[in-house]
């Protein structure tokens, strides 16, 4: 057993022995192997490192490279950032190289910005714009010292400033106490405008207290709580109210305590008011609207001291600040451009959309704080008074007013009356024409070219007081006092409110005549009671120097407060009040004070009176008008009216018996009237139903008879009167045939040979029993002429005693004489010399006679009547009809 186990030790022993001497031959194995793998491992690490440092720079400088091209390009683009930046920052003059500077003005709205003073130097990238802020944004303070440079920066903002800006609206202060103003010498053309000024030395306190004033009147009435800032005014409403002020302070003496306190607020709130301060040699404060730039010799940089450096531009040219400066001030001095119509006029939506009950309201132009003044029309103030000498722009204000009250009021709430005394047709374009089909659906009536018919404005003035006269009984009726009451309670009447204008008014109320006094006894009523009843004058004169029909009448001129003074107006206003001395053009006074000082109100007048501008107004509103809209009358002054054309003409038609027992009626001319109506001449079995043409005027003398003629024949069956037409003027042949031509069959002919048997056969008939069943017309043209032969006996009297006959006795039966005499005199002898009597002519018609020769025997009266002929017209009376003469023109002859 001992044995085995011995056995077994021993050969445990030996696997033991050998299992260890196996590993550690393995392990010696593994050692060798190791050490041979780290050698190899360290000789490839030794070799890979020695390769590092080639590979490691050569990647250095691939990424340097790399980083160096992303640098330059991205340098390049924000440089072309910057000056794209610039240029939309400081377009135009803002920027421009002088070689090719001109003034670029921004509009209205838009803020000119900032300013180039030199360019900013970046490698590897083109210059850029250096840039200083001013107007809108802050103040510029120079430091450094007295320096050329300085003068170069200072010149170059105020040109471009002013380049930039629009024609007058930086205005300059200049405060240089060493220099007495040298410094802003280049600038000085710009104060013949009132664009510079220059306050000298002691005067900075005064200058800084007036800065003061500008910020507190700006805050408070411009800005007024609604804008932080002019800037953002003009962006809002499209407006600047008010100018840039840059005062321009160049050194001086140490600042007192209270120039030191009003500098510091016109630092710290002018920029929002459109004040800004250019300062060199006094300090300013740190303020964020401060804008340093330090100018030294070799060193100039924005922002101090530690700021950019600039390379600043050469100064502007001497030539170029003048010649910039000269055209500014003309173009200040000509007067700002009127603002555009439209500017006026409602939105097309809101067209028509007021009520005119309790007044008239509408915009005429823009206030200087950029809102609409408005004009009202109403119970206060109800009528206006517009002056202006001749070229300032009265009839361009007119228009511009009709247009925003007729954009606003719809015809039924409102109609208007126009009449213009001096000579064009300016306001033709309301009514109806060939050139343009459309009106203005308010107007009523238009009057042009009626310089020499003052009949004409006293037939408005007499329309007007019968309209008022007719309101009043409706305002009775219905127990009210007011327009406005008086559409409340009767709601289906039409009560529009009315205004007539009339331009030139002065030549209705020229001289001390009956037409002058009934119109100035008309104005002063309608003004004192047209206001209640919604009637409202306006009238436009040059002035009111010399019209003589309102001496002593100041109730008539005290009821026109509202008062519209254009440039250069005269005893519009108060005599006190001279604010339209200085006004520019397109710009008015309104004051609704009855001129007084403390009413004015300075708008802006938009151009409305060209053509284009007007049309598409018009055309608009023609295209909205009521169906049953009818055009405005139009009366033209030098016109000639035609029969055929006359209404009263149009309605005659043929009967048996024409005119009932009033008789057939012969129409005489055009009666100068609102409405377009006939004179007419009643023929009824009368006596002195006979007509007599006077004067020497052939063709307007021949145009009364012809239209008498052809009103007559109009009313008669064919064959059912006889026309006798007898001419004695070989200037008149031509007119008497074309009547006679067209008459036909019941026309006779007669000559100087055969007229004096016309009125023998005439005066006989009449001495047959009975009345003869057909009336006779004796057209006799120049009967005068044939004195000589009608003073020859025909049987036992001569042809004069026939022709008085039928003149008294012609008449009962149904024989009329329509005649023409050359003059009052010779018409005297054919009846019998000048005792005798002319009751026998019931009516004439004077053309080239002067009242005076008329006499009492022909009109009522002593002295004769107010009559001074003119071209054209005549002056007709009818003893059965008229107290005083009826101003006419004779219809023209047919063509």
């Amino acid at each position: 057993m001992a044995d085995r186990r011995a056995q077994l030790v021993g050969r445990v022993r030996g696997m033991l022995s050998e299992a260890l001497g196996s590993a550690r031959g393995r392990l010696t194995a593994a050692r060798t192997e190791w050490e041979s793998g780290q050698e190899r491992r360290l000789a490839r690490v030794r070799r890979a490192a020695a390769t590092v440092p080639q590979r490691v720079g050569a990647e250095r400088d691939r990424r340097l490279a790399e980083i160096d091209s992303r640098y330059t390009a991205r340098i390049e683009e924000l440089a072309r950032r910057a000056a794209a930046a610039a240029e939309r920052e400081a377009p135009g003059a803002a920027s421009a190289d002088w070689t090719r500077w001109t003034p670029t003005p921004a509009g209205r709205a838009e803020p000119p910005g900032a300013v180039r003073i030199g360019t900013v130097r970046i490698a590897g990238a083109e210059p850029v714009p250096a840039l200083v802020p001013l107007l809108d944004a802050g103040h510029v303070h120079l430091t450094g010292g007295h320096h050329p440079g300085g003068d170069a920066v200072v010149s170059a903002l105020l040109l471009r400033s002013i380049g930039r800006a629009e024609p007058g609206t930086v205005r300059l202060i200049g405060y240089d106490p060493e220099h007495l103003g040298g410094g802003l010498a280049g600038f000085a053309p710009l104060g013949t405008a009132g664009l510079l000024t220059f306050v000298g030395p002691g005067g900075l306190a005064r200058l800084l207290d007036d800065l003061v004033e500008q910020i507190r009147r700006i805050n408070e009435t411009v800005l007024a709580g609604e804008h932080s800032s002019l800037r953002e005014l003009a962006l809002a409403t499209g407006r600047r109210p008010e100018p840039w002020r840059v005062a321009v302070l160049l050194g001086g003496d140490e600042l007192s305590r209270h120039e030191r306190s009003q500098l510091d607020r016109v630092v710290r709130t002018g920029a929002a008011c459109g004040v800004h301060l250019v300062v060199r040699g006094i300090p300013l404060p740190d303020e964020p609207t401060v804008q340093r730039v330090l100018v030294s010799p070799g060193d100039v940089r924005i922002g101090g001291p530690t700021g950019l450096p600039v390379r600043l531009d050469p100064p502007p040219p001497a030539t170029l600040v003048t010649e910039t400066c000269r055209q500014v001030a003309g173009t200040v001095a000509a007067g700002p451009a009127p603002t555009p119509f439209t500017e006026l006029l409602p939105p097309p939506e809101q067209m028509w959309t007021e009520d005119s009950s309790t007044a008239l309201v509408a915009p005429i132009g823009e206030g200087p704080s950029g809102r609409p003044v408005l004009l009202t029309l109403g119970d206060y103030p109800p009528h206006a008074l517009i002056g202006g000498p001749s070229g300032t722009g009265k009839t361009n204000l007119i228009f511009a007013w009709i247009g925003a009250l007729a954009s606003r009021y719809s015809p039924s709430e409102l109609e208007f009356y126009l009449l213009d005394f001096k000579e064009g047709v300016s306001f033709a374009r309301f009514a109806q024409g060939r050139r343009d089909p459309s009106w203005l659906p308010h107007m009523r009536l238009v009057g042009i070219n009626v310089n020499t018919d003052r009949e004409f404005g006293l037939a408005l003035l007499r329309f007007l007081a019968e309209e008022l006269r007719r309101r009043a009984d409706a305002a009775k009726q219905h127990e009210v006092t007011k327009l406005s009451e008086l559409r409340a309670v009767d709601p289906k009447g039409h009560w529009p409110r009315i205004v007539a204008v009339v331009d030139e008014f002065q030549m209705l109320l020229a001289g001390r005549d009956v037409v002058a006094r009934e119109a100035a006894d008309l104005l002063e009523d309608l003004a004192r009671r047209g206001r209640s009843q919604g009637i409202h004058l306006v009238l436009a004169s040059q002035d009111v120097r010399g019209i003589e029909a309102l001496w002593g009448r100041p109730a008539l001129v005290a009821q026109f407060t509202l008062r519209i003074a254009l440039p250069k107006a005269l005893r519009i206003l108060a005599e006190r009040n001279d604010a339209a001395q200085s006004l520019p053009r397109h710009h008015a006074v309104i004051n609704a004070e009855s001129g007084m000082v403390e009413g004015n109100e300075v708008a802006r007048i938009p151009s409305a009176s060209d053509w284009e501008t007007w049309s598409e107004l018009q055309h608009r509103l023609w295209r909205m008008r009521p169906p049953d809209a009818a055009p405005a009358r139009l009366f033209d002054g030098d016109a000639i009216p035609q029969l055929a054309d006359a209404p009263d003409y149009r309605a005659l038609t043929p009967t048996r018996q024409p005119g009932g027992p009033r008789g057939p009626v012969a129409l005489l001319g055009e009666i100068i009237d609102v409405q377009a109506r006939s004179a007419t001449l009643r023929l009824p079995r009368a006596p002195g139903r006979n007509l007599a043409v006077l004067g020497t005027r052939v063709d307007e003398a021949c145009a009364v008879l012809d239209a008498v003629g052809r009103s007559l024949a109009r009313q008669h069956e064919p064959g059912s009167a006889r026309f006798s037409i007898a001419c004695l003027d070989p200037d008149a042949d031509h007119a008497a045939r074309a009547l006679y031509s067209d008459l036909a069959d019941d026309a006779a002919w007669y000559d100087e040979e055969t007229v004096p048997e016309l009125v023998a056969e005439t005066a006989d008939a009449l001495a047959a029993p009975g009345t003869p069943a057909t009336p006779h017309y004796l057209l006799l043209y120049a009967v005068d002429a044939a004195a000589g032969r009608l003073g020859a006996r025909v049987g036992r009297r001569t042809g004069l005693e026939h022709l008085r006959q039928i003149l008294h006795d012609g008449p009962e039966r149904r024989t009329h004489v329509l005649a023409w005499w050359r003059g009052v005199a010779r018409m005297r002898n054919d009846l019998g010399g000048p005792a005798s009597r002319t009751d026998q002519i019931g009516a004439w018609v004077a053309l080239d006679v002067q009242g005076g020769e008329l006499g009492s025997s022909l009109y009522p009266g002593t002295g004769g009547p107010d009559w001074y002929p003119r071209p054209w017209r005549g002056l007709f009376f009818d003893r059965a009809v008229h107290r005083t003469g009826q101003t006419i023109i004779p219809y023209g002859l047919p063509r």
